[in-house]
């Protein structure tokens, strides 16, 4: 058994190439020689976002707090509540955050694939995230 006590891990500030806004990620788990899952819990404050990425092996959010969004390349712009549970397949181009006006947390659990969690492409644009 390994209990990784609260506030035991630092958090960290989401880098700016991968994330537009201010984000805070926290560390819950990582993988080992037993486990390919790793987990965060993210917070990103009103307007901040991810850039465009993918995960070879998926990735699932669970939302905890907040009101954000989330948007698969080519589908509508999704809202996202605490209690939503969202799913991106392998490969799935994809980006999620905060809505403009209001912070949201999520937990983050991807599997890693030969080593790599995720793949990290362009910016989403202030015109892709607000829709038009």
């Amino acid at each position: 058994m390994d209990i990784k006590r609260n506030g035991s891990q630092l958090s960290g500030k989401g880098p700016a190439d991968w994330f537009t806004g201010t984000v805070r990620i926290d560390p819950l788990f990582a993988e080992n020689e037993a486990r390919r899952a790793a987990s965060s819990s993210v917070t990103f404050e009103p307007g901040a976002r991810t850039a465009w990425h993918t995960h070879p092996r998926g990735q699932t959010l669970i939302v905890t707090a907040g009101f954000g969004l989330a948007q698969r390349e080519g589908g509508p712009i999704e809202e996202i509540r605490p209690g939503d549970v969202v799913w991106f397949e392998p490969g799935e181009r994809h980006w999620h955050g905060a809505s403009p006006t209001t912070a949201v947390t999520h937990i983050a659990i991807h599997e890693h694939l030969d080593g790599k969690v995720v793949d990290w492409m362009e910016h989403v644009t202030d015109e892709q995230y607000h829709g038009k």
